[in-house]
């Protein structure tokens, strides 16, 4: 069985290494990030099965399957215990919760190695897990954030903000008045935490609110800028490979 690790936190990945190698099986290739993930999928046979971090150093790791088409079975490994994660056995053979037990992944291998007879092993659905990410059943969104200001917290409402955006390894949100806050949490968290009705991420450093976009302008190598309301630094583009799904949410 050919087997990769796909998990940016290196003593993680050592120590699921190690864990394989007790139930006999061996995995020669571990990969840290999205970008070095597909440079490698792009120039090597794709593996039997893959356990794969869902939050990697440079994003989420469903961004590989933007790319590239993996055929591969997968077995996801995630810090978070998010509700969503509960159907991604609809399209994956399972998931593991950090910190991974012996016993729960010797269950998620024999799983998978009990489907290869009747060649059962499920090809990932990117779209269904995007959805299941973003949109799970009866999922309640963030509806306002509390920031700090001096030695006060204020109340911010969703309605009344225009984006969220990194800067400077801070996450700030920028309202409809004009005014930025830091907040104590990352994009990658906010991704589960805002309605994807309303919030898109446009790139790695942003998430536009639908109803703040003033204007939207043709931008080199086929991106988009974009016009926010009151936020006015010309570094709001949609990356090339969101552009197609950033139309696609607009109607």
């Amino acid at each position: 069985m050919n087997i990769i690790i796909i998990e940016d936190e290196k003593p993680s990945a050592r120590r699921l290494q190690r864990m394989l190698e007790n139930l006999d099986l061996s995995t020669e290739v571990m990969l840290h990030s999205v970008e070095e993930s597909i440079n490698w999928f792009q120039i090597n046979n794709h593996p039997d099965l893959i356990f794969l971090d869902i939050q990697l150093s440079d994003g989420l790791s469903f961004e590989i399957f933007e790319t590239l088409e993996i055929k591969s079975a997968i077995i996801f490994t995630t810090a978070y215990d998010e509700y969503a994660l509960q159907a991604f056995k609809l399209n994956s053979i399972d998931y593991l919760l950090k910190p991974i037990d012996e016993d729960d992944l010797a269950k998620a291998v024999k799983k998978y190695q009990e489907r290869i007879p009747q060649k059962q092993a499920v090809t990932l659905d990117f779209n269904d897990i995007k959805k299941l990410l973003v949109n799970p059943i009866d999922r309640d969104y963030k509806k306002r954030f509390s920031v700090k200001v001096g030695q006060h917290l204020k109340l911010i409402s969703i309605d009344d903000i225009e984006c969220f955006y990194s800067e400077n390894k801070g996450t700030y949100l920028h309202t409809n008045e004009g005014r930025n806050y830091l907040l104590d949490t990352t994009l990658e968290l906010l991704e589960n935490e805002l309605d994807p009705q309303t919030f898109f991420r446009i790139n790695r450093k942003f998430f536009v609110n639908i109803n703040a976009i003033k204007d939207m302008v043709s931008y080199t190598n086929s991106r988009l800028q974009i016009k926010l309301n009151s936020y006015k630094d010309d570094d709001v583009i949609v990356a090339r490979e969101r552009v197609k799904d950033f139309k696609a949410w607009l109607e």
